[in-house]
């Protein structure tokens, strides 16, 4: 419907049909053409043309004057699409997880802002593992074993998961030597794992060593399973990070060091990554600067 609507405009603003031309960078033929083939749409003549001159109709003014506006806000749109795209911009809404939030994000976005003050930031601290599509987010954090999916992953950061109860607890239950001795304990343990009843760890020969635990407590807060254990209710196993300020208070005591396991993965899960807009390519980065080579959280 469209179709012309710009080399006319075009005609009218440079002065003539090879002047227009000239600024599309096509033939005169074709730049009269799409005139013409427009007016024919249109069943109205636009232009009074002479062999040295060219001249608006009455109704060819009025067509000019509605189209230039049009024209006009479609290379304005253009010129904002392309800005955005060279530049982070606008509203970037994002999930993260609480204890990594509060404990590290905290840390680092005032200077993420500074860096890039034509963003603004929406931010939803949630444990549960929220619907992206559906909750119209940018992206989202998300740790340990992703779930198979359509969503694009960028792994951030990793971390070990340390097993850790208060000093007072250890006293009063017993420090146990192998993961198998964590049986009779009291534990706290995350609800979003595959088997919240079963924690796996690696023995010093690397073979894999299962242990079905007590669940005194499931949850789907990593920040609630440090505080739980730090107000002596039992065991828990977190990522380093969800527990590196209790450990260095000393508010927690880690046990079982020598039984590793596979590291936790950080992940910023997304939509797409075809045309990954400036602002969340801009915050993957930056995060990847930040958490990507840390390993004493």
């Amino acid at each position: 419907m469209l179709d012309g609507v710009g080399t006319f405009v075009c005609v009218i603003d440079a002065g003539s049909f090879s002047a227009a031309a000239e600024r599309l960078g096509r033939s005169k033929s074709f730049v009269s053409k799409q005139v013409s083939e427009l007016e024919d749409r249109l069943g109205a003549r636009l232009l009074n043309r002479t062999t040295r001159s060219l001249s608006l109709t009455d109704v060819g003014r009025i067509y000019y004057e509605r189209c230039q506006r049009i024209v006009s806000d479609a290379d304005e749109a253009v010129r904002e699409i392309t800005e955005s795209n060279a530049r982070p911009r606008g509203l970037l809404r994002f999930s993260a997880p609480v204890s990594f939030g509060l404990g590290y994000l905290a840390d680092v976005l005032p200077e993420f802002l500074e860096r890039n003050p034509d963003l603004t930031l929406d931010i939803e601290l949630n444990d549960s593992l929220v619907d992206i599509v559906a909750g119209h987010f940018d992206l989202a954090l998300r740790i340990g074993r992703l779930s198979d999916s359509s969503l694009i992953a960028r792994q951030i950061a990793t971390a070990q998961g340390r097993t850790v109860a208060a000093p007072d607890y250890w006293d009063a239950h017993g420090r146990p030597e192998h993961p198998h001795q964590l049986r009779g304990h009291r534990c706290i343990t995350y609800s979003h794992m595959r088997n919240p009843a079963r924690w796996d760890y690696l023995g010093t020969d690397t073979k894999p060593i299962s242990v079905n635990i007590d669940v005194a407590v499931q949850c789907n807060s990593g920040e609630l399973e440090t505080a739980l254990a730090v107000k002596g209710l039992g065991v828990t196993r977190v990522p380093e990070f969800a527990c590196a300020r209790e450990l260095a208070a000393g508010t927690l005591e880690p046990v079982l060091e020598e039984y590793g396991g596979a590291l936790i993965g950080v992940y910023a899960v997304y939509p797409h990554r075809r045309h990954l807009s400036p602002k969340v390519r801009a915050f993957v980065d930056f995060l990847v600067e930040k958490f990507g080579g840390l390993e004493d959280w």
